[in-house]
This record gives structure tokens, C-alpha cells and sequence, in this order.
């Protein structure tokens, strides 16, 4: 038996999507513990790109279940339009589970999203401004309506009038906006619960049962450890814990189920939003990373921010997730450089050098990156298929990022398709 964790070691965007995958077809079970359908997966299946955006990507995998944990916040209209789009693939989604203590995203958060994002003017956050953050404020503040209650017409209506006016005087007072139809609003969330109300069950429990039996068991990540709620680049983050740790919280089990954690990063750093970057670039370099590495959200298509590789980040979520080996993507964005650096450590005015993260992001501001310069490589790598096919600098570069990070990399991505990586065991 074995239960793995598969997460991001940075901002997200990662390429955790086919790592997933090569895990997901040796696992029994697959479970989504945290986020909404503000992040995205991609997959590759015969020749066909998979999108995921709520549901785990091991539906791909029919006879495999495939759990929505208590972490996650769902938008049931878009859960039910993924839904339905797999089915036009041919996947029945017959093996689809989700909590009942999920939370459910509600058109005020929608609306409110938006509307605190313009707020904040110059601060703003660079949310994708579907309802997430404000969904998980609900929860935290006890509020939030979940799947058993949207499940249960009767009790959902009463939950749903008592805040919906709630949120209308924040949206009329506060905003100046017209107030939401809570109407109408319920008849249509009440339509969803009764559609998505045979696909739920308690995921601790099944999560629990499968690894009593000894089954293998993956946890797919959304979004990135830097991005966490807790430990990542506070206030700019999402509203989960991505870490390995939200896994235990997101889906009902303790920590000491979690044999493995993978943590993938790729051979260059980018994010979406904003917030401090101390390695990014912004000239013909970052044009070509981004371009040769279609480096664009997959859910929102916005263009992903480029810069070199940072092992400050690595180290920092090598730490947080106790992550046990990683997974090193997209080396072969890297061919044609004449050089590949490595940010070591960050430099600070007073002259000081930081090898670890600061929590205050005025201090990230204020930080310069350390370099190390490997020479690049012309060589194309995608056709090769073990460590000694790989360019010697290449191989310079995989050798210094283990060292700075101190992890193993178990997995190197050489190219966009899924055959594209080699095992290092």
C-alpha cells in the first residue's frame, strides 16, 4: 500500500498535471483535497488534452474512484458543466464522490469577489474573481452553506434566504449594487443539489476504509505550496492550503496515512498575480520561456509572470511539505540559453544573504537574487530516456538544484508529452 501526495513547489502551474496522471494509473483511489475551480489541470490522454478544473483527474481512469474531499469549495454549475463535458468524452463519471461538507460557491460570493478586488485598488490581490476567497471566508466565519445542506431542499432554502439577504445589504450598502434575485437563485441551486446529490458520500470514510485495505491511494494538488493560506506569500495566496498538510484537514485523515510526498517544480519560476518576484525577468529571455513554454493559465489563459529558477522558493516547500522527492519539468524549455542560473540565496540592502523565505513580504521586496550561472545547452533533450543522455550542463543543473534543495529528483520532464520524462528512480 502506499499513499502519495502530489503538490507544487511553487506558484502553481508546475506541469503537476501528467505526474499526476503516471501516479493516478498505478492508484486505486484518487482524491482532490483542497480549492476550487479556480485552478486547473491539464492532461493528456491519447492524443486529447483534458482540462480538469474540480473533478480529480484519475476520472480518466473509469474503474478508479475518484473522491471530491471536504477542503474543497464547488461551484455546482460548474462541477455539473465539467461533468457533463466528460461525459460527451465517453467518461460516465460513474466513480465521482463528493463530500458533504464541502462548501458550496454561492453568486454573492461571485459577485463580492469582484467587487473587494476593485476596492483594494493599487493592493489588489489578482484573484480569478470566481467566488473562492470569499467562499472560504464564509466557512471561516461559519456561514457558508455546504453540499449536505444544498442536498437537503428545505434546509438549504432557509440557510440560503437568511444569507442571501445578509449579502445583499453588503452588495446595496456597502457596494452601491443592485441587490441578487435570492429567488431565483434558490430554485436554481436547488435543481443543482438534486443532480449532484447521487454522487455524494463521506470521502474521510472511504478515504479511511481504502487505506485499511492497503489500497494505493494518490492526493492531487491544486495550485502551489507558495500560494498556500498558511505558509505561502500571504496576502497573496489563495484561500486553501495547497501543502501537504491541507491534505490531512481537506480530506479527513491523519498525517500519518502519507508514506510519500511529491513535490514538482519546473527548471524556470513563474506565478500568476501579483505579489513580490525576486527572480523575475522582463526582457527577450522571459518573451522566450513564456513562449516556448506556453506559459499561460490554463483556466484563466492569462500569461504566466517568468523568472530564473529560485531554490530559496524550493527549499522553503521542500520544508512545508515534507516533501520526499521531486519532480523537475520542463528542462527542455531551457535549450538555446547561452546560460541557466540558479537563485541560491536573496541579498538584502543591509548586505545580509537570506537562504530562506522571510514571512513578511515588505522584507521579499526588498531582496535581490543570488546567482549561479550554468552554461546552456543547443541539444534537442525530448528523445531521451535516462540521466546519461542528458547534456553535461544539463546534468550540472539537476545536480546543483538537489544540493540547494536537498531532495532527491526522482522525475525529469524533457518535453511536453507524457512520455517525456525520465524516471530516475
Amino acid at each position: 500500500m502506499s499513499t502519495v501526495v502530489v503538490t507544487g513547489a511553487q506558484w502553481g502551474g508546475e506541469g503537476k498535471g501528467r505526474v499526476i496522471d503516471i501516479i493516478a494509473s498505478q492508484s486505486d483511489v484518487v482524491i482532490r483535497s483542497q480549492g476550487g475551480n479556480n485552478s486547473s489541470c491539464t492532461i493528456e490522454k491519447d492524443g486529447e488534452y483534458y482540462v480538469f478544473n474540480l473533478v480529480p483527474s484519475g476520472i480518466l481512469y473509469p474503474e478508479k474512484p475518484c473522491l471530491i474531499g471536504c477542503g474543497t469549495v464547488i461551484n455546482p454549475k460548474e462541477l455539473l458543466e465539467e461533468i457533463e463535458r466528460l461525459k460527451a468524452k465517453g467518461f460516465p463519471c460513474a466513480n465521482l464522490v463528493i463530500d458533504p461538507r464541502a462548501h458550496v460557491v454561492m453568486p454573492w460570493h461571485i459577485a463580492l469577489d469582484g467587487l473587494s478586488e476593485v476596492m483594494r485598488g493599487k493592493e489588489v490581490i489578482g484573484t480569478t474573481g470566481y467566488g473562492i476567497g470569499p467562499c472560504y471566508t464564509d466557512k471561516a466565519e461559519r456561514s457558508g452553506i455546504r453540499i449536505c445542506e444544498l442536498i437537503a431542499p428545505e434546509r438549504f432554502a432557509e440557510h440560503a434566504y437568511i444569507v442571501g439577504r445578509h449579502k445583499n445589504e453588503i452588495l446595496t450598502k456597502i457596494y452601491n449594487e443592485k441587490p441578487l434575485d435570492i429567488d431565483s437563485i434558490v430554485e436554481e441551486y436547488i435543481a443543482y443539489g438534486k443532480q449532484l446529490s447521487k454522487y455524494v458520500a463521506d470521502v474521510s470514510i472511504l478515504t479511511y476504509n481504502a487505506i485499511r485495505k492497503g489500497r494505493n491511494i494518490l492526493f492531487e494538488g491544486a495550485q502551489g505550496s507558495l500560494l498556500d493560506i498558511n505558509v505561502g506569500t500571504y496576502p497573496y495566496a489563495t484561500s486553501s492550503s495547497p501543502v501537504s498538510g491541507g491534505v490531512c484537514t481537506g480530506t479527513g485523515i491523519g498525517p500519518t496515512a502519507i508514506d510519500k510526498v511529491i513535490g514538482v517544480a519546473k527548471a524556470y519560476t513563474t506565478r500568476i498575480g501579483q505579489g513580490p518576484f525576486p527572480t523575475e525577468l522582463f526582457d527577450d529571455t522571459a518573451v522566450l520561456l513564456r513562449k516556448n513554454g506556453n506559459e499561460f493559465g490554463s483556466k484563466t489563459q492569462r500569461p504566466r509572470r517568468i523568472g530564473w529558477f529560485d531554490s530559496v522558493i524550493l527549499r522553503h516547500s521542500v520544508r512545508v511539505n515534507g516533501i520526499t522527492e521531486l519532480a523537475l519539468n520542463k528542462l527542455d524549455v531551457l535549450r538555446g540559453l547561452p546560460v541557466m542560473k540558479i537563485c541560491t540565496a536573496y541579498r538584502y540592502p543591509d548586505g545580509s544573504i537570506l537562504r530562506d523565505l522571510p514571512a513578511s513580504l515588505d522584507d521579499l521586496k526588498l531582496c535581490s537574487p543570488i546567482y549561479d550561472a550554468i552554461d546552456g545547452f543547443s541539444n534537442d533533450i525530448g528523445s531521451c530516456t535516462k540521466r546519461s543522455d542528458l547534456p553535461d550542463n544539463i546534468l550540472r543543473f539537476i545536480d546543483r538544484t538537489e544540493q540547494l534543495a536537498d531532495c532527491k529528483i526522482s522525475l525529469l520532464g524533457v518535453g511536453p508529452s507524457k512520455s517525456q520524462i525520465i524516471d530516475l528512480g
